[in-house]
């Protein structure tokens, strides 16, 4: 009898559809919110991930058509912060820029706008990136202070002016901070985490065990220089930042001692169980396959199918990636087996562990999904091996970049095919898209 083998994977090149290629992708080190990156401003990051861009591609500074940025937390003097930092880093002022925003997916919607954009043949060339900035936010005064400072703006007579500041009353000061909440549930992330582990029965213990081995894989390819995308930054009056600073691989005796942080005193989600504050950029070079290799490149990888898709925002809020996965998949003609690489997005290690047990679940796929059966949950052996979020941290705008390089780079390291990558973001959305090796 013939002997049975793995048929070779196909490639998922379509006729009449133009080939897009990562042709690099980079970032600063990610830092804890408050350290070395305090005194400075969103756009001075993004601005050294463009210049990292420009460095390591070698790309002329006019061969851009297009540049966009995704962040979440506007700075106000910098609202569009990919042109602020464009300008900065060097590119032409006639390349065009703008900035999107949509919670942690916002630098996965700033690479598939560029990927439309080049697929219409309005460009071939298009960098795209993502900044976050939490170690300095916009805080605001209060709506009635806000009110009655534009109308003293406006006052004609001291009278009318006297008469205005007569009427502030200390209730007016309190500031008003921008909160990691949703705006149509106005309950908090973290509190949204708690109750999805609770609902698919993620313990604590499961909990700790997977930032655990978050950290450890991170910590491990930060000592093997797998992180090849970081690059340095001389931040003024300091040093040279060369890595992330947050990776810290502890013990479960250690973590056990954590109280939680959003649910008191039963809740399963705790700081250490959690992605954290943290500022950071990244950004990719994407490019029409024909425009690399006219130039000279050699692709890093293929951008392929991807979705984008929306759940309620209070019971489904993270559920993200397990709506989205099935979905690309169905759009590419693949089986969750024919994936090599998994990179999904560790918002809270409760929030990674529910979307595997409801990927794992015909009951879930047939109640919320209207599917016939599951898709499978990734295998762990394939997931997440450099770390991720909980450990490597995440800048809510720019971790949609930072997933997408770090699966090009694991399919040439790993000899793989294809790579999937997924995120949940705040709103109840999320992203999914499949990234195939670029032939050797």
């Amino acid at each position: 009898r013939a002997e049975w083998a793995w048929p070779v994977k196909k490639t998922l090149s379509k006729t009449g559809v133009k080939n897009i290629v990562l042709v690099d992708g980079v970032r600063t080190p990610f830092l804890q919110s408050g350290t070395t990156y305090a005194d400075l401003m969103p756009h001075d990051l993004a601005r050294t991930a463009l210049q990292g861009l420009l460095n390591r591609t070698g790309i002329p500074k006019d061969a851009v058509d297009y540049i966009i940025y995704g962040t979440v937390i506007q700075e106000v003097k910098t609202s569009n912060v990919a042109r602020e930092a464009a300008l900065g880093a060097g590119f032409s002022d006639r390349i065009p820029a703008h900035t999107v925003t949509m919670a942690c997916i916002s630098s996965n919607q700033a690479m598939t706008t560029a990927v439309g954009m080049i697929a219409a043949g309005q460009c071939d060339a298009v960098v795209a990136g993502g900044v976050e900035f939490m170690s300095d936010v916009p805080i605001r005064h209060s709506r009635k202070m806000r009110k009655t400072m534009l109308s003293l703006n406006k006052a004609k007579t001291l009278g009318a002016r006297l008469a205005l500041l007569g009427s502030i009353r200390p209730a007016h000061l309190a500031p008003e901070l921008p909160a990691v909440a949703e705006f149509s549930t106005e309950e908090t992330m973290g509190h949204s985490a708690d109750r999805l582990a609770a609902a698919f029965g993620v313990s604590r213990r499961e909990q700790d065990e997977y930032a655990l081995r978050s950290h450890s894989l991170a910590k491990r390819a930060q000592d093997e220089g797998l992180l090849s995308d970081v690059v340095g930054f001389k931040v003024p009056g300091k040093d040279i930042v060369s890595k992330d600073n947050g990776i810290r691989p502890s013990s479960m005796e250690q973590m056990a001692k954590l109280k939680p942080a959003f649910v008191k005193p039963h809740g399963t989600v705790t700081a250490a169980n959690s992605s954290y504050l943290t500022d950071g950029a990244s950004a990719v070079l994407i490019m029409s396959e024909e425009k690399a290799l006219a130039l000279g490149y050699k692709p890093k990888a293929y951008l392929r199918d991807f979705v984008y898709v929306s759940q309620d925002p209070k019971d489904q809020l993270l559920l993200g990636p397990s709506y989205a996965t099935p979905k690309v998949l169905e759009r590419s003609g693949l089986k969750l087996a024919d994936i090599d690489v998994f990179e999904f997005h560790e918002a809270f290690a409760g929030q990674i562990l529910s979307n595997l047990k409801a990927m794992d679940s015909d009951w879930f796929a047939k109640t919320y999904m209207g599917r016939t059966s599951k898709v499978g949950s990734p295998p762990l052996d394939k997931f997440n091996l450099w770390g991720g979020s909980l450990s490597l941290g995440h800048p809510f705008g720019a971790t949609g970049c930072r997933l997408v390089t770090t699966v090009a780079h694991r399919l040439k390291k790993e000899g793989g095919q294809y790579g999937l990558v997924a995120a949940c973001a705040a709103g109840g959305q999320g992203h999914a898209m499949v990234i195939e090796a670029y032939p050797q």
